[in-house]
């Protein structure tokens, strides 16, 4: 049993941003003022990705922990589990089916997840950078 209304919940779910949410901005951020230059959300591409920066040929997803199924802090509800595993493990199953299509087509992808980025901002996105300009 759920410990809101209906309601309240629908209230609450309808605010989750699949899209620019804080970290994201705060990512792109960091990126743009390191002379990084991107498109954001690109439908186009598989799994629309958070960022691309195609002189690099790089796409970036920036994950949050609980919609992705992040292994290390990941925490179901105490409600309806099965519906919740099985929606978060169909999300893993897209995000790794995406991740080889773009794979296939030539991009190199990087995941970056919320958690981390929340513990230690800076450092995520040095070793991101380095990354992302190694192979460009």
């Amino acid at each position: 049993m759920d410990t809101v209304s209906k309601e309240k919940r629908s209230e609450i779910m309808s605010k989750i941003r699949g899209k620019d949410t804080k970290i994201e901005i705060r990512a792109r951020s960091y990126l743009f003022r390191h002379g990084l230059r991107f498109r954001k959300n690109v439908r186009s591409l598989p799994g629309t990705p958070d960022i691309v920066l195609p002189k690099h040929h790089a796409v970036v997803f920036v994950h949050g922990c609980f919609w992705h199924g992040h292994k290390t802090c990941l925490r179901l509800p105490k409600t309806r589990k099965r519906y919740w595993r099985e929606k978060i493990q169909g999300n893993i199953e897209r995000d790794v089916r995406n991740q080889r299509r773009l794979r296939n087509m030539g991009w190199r992808v990087f995941t970056v997840w919320e958690c981390k980025l929340n513990n230690d901002f800076d450092q995520e996105m040095e070793k991101l950078e380095k990354k992302i300009r190694a192979g460009g």
